[in-house]
């Protein structure tokens, strides 16, 4: 469904997720102080404002209390992204995701409102290293502590064989769910036991990191037992 958002502060990180939004389909406002920030993305969003996010009556003259949501991606001006999120919550925004640089701010964006708080650099990091971790994985995310979503390209070793045995799902060997296959231009949601892997088929799984990573290693191990038999 097609949502207004407002995306404040035009650095890298909030370019990113206003383009982004906007390719998506949604009704995008891009705000910054700086103009020359503004007008690198001018072309890229639905809309752009040159202003200062920190001055209510600016905000309210904009409209923003009509958008669904706002994203204060403001990074190392402290002061600007806390009074931002205090103002983007009292004219009545439902959801305001806010940027934070460590804990303290973090902790202060919470504090005040903000419904979401984010760490990028955290997150990213994160995401590094479980990709180093997890060879075989071609994108994962952390959906909470000790646990995450991977998506991974079925080994050959999977191929022709039926999920049910390969110790999928949480109370198999695996403990870990095979949310989507995404078969070429096919997604398959949730399959049944019954469901065979073929070749080409991407896996989204959900599970346990530390069996995230036996799971990946035993594919790995395989690859490399294969290239040597060849």
């Amino acid at each position: 469904m097609k949502k207004q958002v407002a995306v404040i502060g035009m650095g890298r990180f909030g370019t990113s997720i206003a383009t982004t939004l906007c390719a998506m389909g949604h009704d995008v406002l891009a705000l910054d102080r700086n103009e020359s920030r503004v007008q690198s993305v001018a072309q890229m969003v639905t809309h752009t404002v040159q202003a200062d996010a920190t001055n209510e009556t600016i905000l309210t003259e904009l409209g923003l209390s009509n958008f669904e949501v706002a994203i204060v991606a403001i990074g190392t001006d402290i002061k600007s992204s806390v009074l931002s999120t205090i103002l983007l919550k009292k004219i009545g925004i439902p959801h305001v995701i806010a940027r934070a640089n460590d804990d303290l701010h973090g902790s202060i964006l919470e504090k005040i409102g903000a419904d979401i708080v984010t760490y990028p650099e955290r997150e990213m990091g994160t995401r590094i290293a479980r990709g180093v971790t997890l060879l075989a994985v071609s994108d994962y995310m952390s959906i909470s502590e000790g646990y995450g979503i991977a998506r991974l390209t079925a080994p050959d070793y999977l191929v022709g064989e039926k999920f049910s045995d390969l110790g999928f799902g949480y109370k198999g060997k695996w403990e870990t769910a095979v949310l989507l296959i995404l078969r070429g231009d096919e997604v398959i949601v949730t399959p049944t036991p019954g469901t065979k892997v073929e070749a080409g088929d991407v896996l989204v799984l959900a599970g346990n990191n530390e069996k995230l990573e036996k799971l990946l290693e035993e594919a790995r191990k395989n690859r490399e037992k294969k290239k040597g038999e060849e």
